[in-house]
């Protein structure tokens, strides 16, 4: 049967129309023609455009609605503000249960949306999520409503770990992607995988390192900038596709294909200018990226959770680990919680087919029905 798209645009709190006419809410909403289905899932990310998930239609067919929903950082996530956004995934919760007619709704956390969504049941449950430091709380951050469950499919801890697990420590000079410590290169030949210990240690050391580096940098450009009357300022983040799990297959071994990222061959990507953190503000590195100050991290989040909880992984994901998905059901304050893994690749594809897609919105489902029926 085919499923019905309807397109949903809404202002929010802290942001309305813009002139041209667009909405800083948007997406669609995928249901059976002439349903109204009781249950929905609302899928979110911090810049990705979800509107039209892969798992929309899937899901949609099993009898449930599937709002795919974006907040005005989508493709602009070089400007994400945390408490903002989930003002804005607040919109879409809100626009399930009064226009839709939804009455029991389900987070789906996707990719980096599982940390953005984990903080969305958070703040909504306890409000936790400050300002930055000089900025107003977003209106309407305190008065968020809750949904009834979270699923986490192929997802990472948070912006600031996955950024920092991903970068390449031997960056000498951020302001030039080619100055650079080839004793702390995964792609050295010096450094050859399966890589030692030894090596590993150092590197994941560095790698933390350079995130508190650009932290320190951050905050002293805006004690500048603000002594001159100037509020913020947009940098460069070079050379983020080096975690040496996408490069060495027997650490934390799967059946992911080696060397091999999102972006491709990981050598290549690493010295391309597509990747993760590649143009913040500095607001955006605090708000998102630093370790020391994100409130994206998404462990004290899953904590406040105690809503029934799914967590799905992808056995051939080339960015996400096993241990990624151990450490969110750990987190998770749920007593219902479980953990599955199916076979397919971080979008959940499967020998050029949609069959894990398939078998993803089964389980999701089934397990939706078993709780929230």
């Amino acid at each position: 049967m085919a499923v019905e798209q309807l397109f949903v645009g809404l202002t929010s709190p802290t942001a309305g129309r813009a002139g041209a006419g667009g909405h800083p809410c948007q997406g669609v909403y995928h249901r059976l023609p002439g349903r109204a289905p009781k249950t929905a899932l609302i899928a979110t990310h911090y810049s990705v455009d979800f509107s039209e998930h892969y798992l929309a239609g899937f899901i949609a067919e099993r009898g449930l609605g599937f709002l795919g929903w974006n907040t005005r950082f989508r493709g602009a996530e070089s400007h994400f503000l945390l408490d903002h956004a989930l003002v804005d995934i607040g919109r879409g919760v809100r626009w399930l249960r009064q226009e839709a007619g939804v009455e029991r709704v389900v987070l789906l956390g996707n990719s980096g949306g599982g940390s953005l969504m984990a903080a969305y049941q958070s703040q909504a449950k306890e409000p936790n999520v400050t300002p930055l430091a000089g900025m107003r709380p977003a209106r309407g951050a305190l008065d968020l409503p809750a949904a009834d469950a979270y699923v986490s499919t192929a997802a990472h801890l948070g912006r600031p770990e996955v950024l920092t697990a991903w970068m390449d420590p031997s960056v000498v000079d951020e302001t030039d992607p080619v100055s650079t410590d080839p004793s702390l290169s995964l792609f050295d030949p010096g450094n050859p995988a399966p890589y030692a210990e030894e090596f590993l240690g150092r590197y994941r050391e560095a790698q933390t390192r350079r995130n508190h580096r650009i932290t320190r940098w951050v905050k002293d450009e805006m004690r500048r900038l603000r002594a001159a009357g100037y509020h913020d300022r947009l940098f460069n983040v070079a050379r983020t596709w080096a975690d040496p799990r996408m490069v060495d297959p027997t650490l934390e071994p799967t059946r992911r294909p080696p060397n091999s990222c999102y972006a491709g061959e990981p050598a290549r990507a690493n010295a391309s200018v597509f990747g993760i953190a590649g143009t913040c503000t500095l607001r955006t590195w605090l708000s998102l990226w630093s370790l020391d100050d994100s409130q994206a991290r998404a462990r004290p989040h899953l904590a406040r959770i105690t809503e029934p909880a799914l967590v799905v992984n992808a056995d051939m994901d080339t960015g996400v680990f096993p241990s990624d998905a151990d450490a969110i059901l750990a987190a998770l304050g749920s007593k219902d919680k479980e953990s599955h893994v199916v076979a397919g690749d971080h979008y959940f594809r499967r020998d050029g087919g949609d069959a894990a897609r398939a078998e993803l919105a089964d389980l999701i489902a089934a397990w939706t029905a078993a709780r929230l029926a």
